[in-house]
């Protein structure tokens, strides 16, 4: 829930930010020695020339209002026709889940299986690298999926992370076709407490491994969440094999 805060407390800035440039204005009272006297106005007061500049209060209230009913109105369109108005980062919170979802309690998951790429497997745990990453699963269980077990399980609000290999020097391993996945694909993970999890696919990308968004993989706790992350890109060898990851992005749809 922390990252979710701070996306919000940094809206809240910017929108401070904003506040603050309109509203402190300056205005230079110009010298009365470089002009002609004129007659003084009856009003005005008799211990000097400065003018008294007003400054209305409510234009900033009147422009922040203004660019709020903007955004708002901008949400409204995204919800009805699906067209990306906003950024992302910018929208960050404000976004109410997309649709109805359930909600389970904890419970680690046992299985995955995703029709649309023909593949079921066994998942087990995996913790920490000593790089402090998210631990591999080992070589010889290249054919298994592992539940990153730092995390939220399967169906609890949160990314439930579960990575897996895309290959071995042997052949192809669990996640070979993970970069096949498409938005309204399913997954789905069985739970040790009989239940499963049923996951629809909102995207999927590919990110340079130095630059992988982690807020946005890991952070958002605004619903049940779904990652499932392997390798790709081109081979470059060494200790980053891979250029790339792939991450498919899927929210939780049913519970049964």
């Amino acid at each position: 829930m922390r990252a979710w805060y701070r996306r919000a407390a940094s809206v809240g800035r910017r929108l401070g930010r904003f506040t603050a440039q309109i509203g402190t204005a300056s205005v230079t009272t110009p010298d009365p020695s470089a002009a002609p006297l004129r007659p003084r106005p009856r009003h005005a007061s008799a211990a000097g020339t400065r003018r008294r500049v007003h400054v209305n209060p409510g234009l900033p209230v009147l422009v922040i209002g203004a660019v709020m009913l903007l955004i708002v109105t901008m949400l409204g369109i995204e919800r009805m026709t699906g067209l990306s108005l906003l950024p992302d980062r910018f929208i960050a919170g404000l976004v109410p889940p997309p649709k109805d979802f359930p909600l389970l309690t904890a419970s680690e998951p046992v299985s995955i299986e995703i029709n649309k790429i023909d593949l079921a497997a066994p998942v087990h745990n995996v913790g920490i690298a000593p790089d402090g990453s998210i631990a591999a699963p080992p070589a010889e269980r290249a054919q298994e999926a592992g539940w990153y077990d730092q995390g939220p399980t399967p169906g609890q609000y949160g990314p439930a992370v579960i990575v897996g290999h895309v290959d071995t020097t042997s052949g192809p391993a669990v996640f070979h076709h993970l970069r096949e996945l498409r938005a309204g694909d399913h997954v789905e993970v069985a739970r040790s407490d009989g239940s499963v999890a049923v996951f629809e696919v909102d995207r999927t990308d590919r990110y340079d491994k130095e630059q992988l968004p982690a807020d946005e993989v890991f952070g958002d706790f605004s619903r049940p969440q779904l990652r499932l992350i392997t390798c790709g890109g081109r081979w470059v060898g060494g200790q980053t094999g891979y250029a790339d990851n792939v991450v498919v992005f899927a929210s939780l749809v049913e519970a049964r």
